[in-house]
């Protein structure tokens, strides 16, 4: 019995290191000679794999675009579902983000970063990345409804409303690192904390606009 669970995760190991050859690969590719231009058989051909073994991982080369994302946010939505259900959702998503942040390591923080250039030169990964944060977004909403115990246009409302300060935040703080080759999460962390501080005072206090008494 030890000696299959072994092998598993051997084997487990081993298409996790396949996975992550194939997103660097591919992502140096896109960076040396274009996204468009790069085929997926020059991307397997690269990390000394067949085409077939690609296709087992990724459906299509934008596929492997947005799994940098999806890594992320897979992780982000695990720990964010087991924060306290009793916890304010702001204070669930914020203490589930730090901590997702916080662990990147250098290699993540890196892939995200080019993944982030691909798709802002890119309109059909642009697409497919705000498809994809649609998505998200949607599922942090059902699972804040879920947790409120009620299901009111009102609670829906609000549920929407909380999730898209707090993404439109995070892109904020993303926004700010988005010079650097692979912000460190400690950096990446003090900026999502600015940015989510600043929130709550950049909608309800006043602004002293040009002209505005003091």
């Amino acid at each position: 019995m030890e000696d299959s669970a072994a092998v598993l995760s051997l084997r487990e190991r081993k298409k996790a290191r396949t996975h992550e050859a194939l997103i660097d690969t591919a992502l140096r590719l896109f960076a040396q000679r274009g996204f468009a231009t790069t085929t997926t058989e020059e991307i397997a051909a690269a990390c000394e794999v067949s085409q077939r073994t690609f296709f087992r991982y990724f459906n299509s080369k934008e596929d492997v675009v947005t799994a940098v994302e999806d890594t992320v946010d897979d992780d982000f939505l695990q720990r964010f579902r087991e924060r306290p259900v009793e916890e304010h959702p702001l204070v669930s998503l914020r203490t589930a983000a730090l901590a997702t942040w916080g662990s990147l390591d250098e290699a993540v923080s890196r892939r995200q970063t080019l993944a982030a250039r691909l798709c802002e030169e890119n309109p059909a990964l642009l697409a497919a990345q705000l498809r994809r944060r649609d998505e998200r977004q949607a599922m942090i909403v059902d699972e804040i409804v879920r947790r409120s115990g009620r299901s009111s246009r009102e609670v829906v409302l609000r549920a929407w409303l909380a999730v898209g300060a707090f993404t439109t935040a995070i892109r904020v703080a993303h926004g700010m690192l988005c010079g650097r080759a692979g912000p460190a999460p400690a950096d990446l962390c003090e900026a999502i904390e600015l940015t989510l501080d600043l929130l709550p005072s950049s909608l309800t206090t006043e602004w002293h606009l040009p002209g505005s008494a003091d």
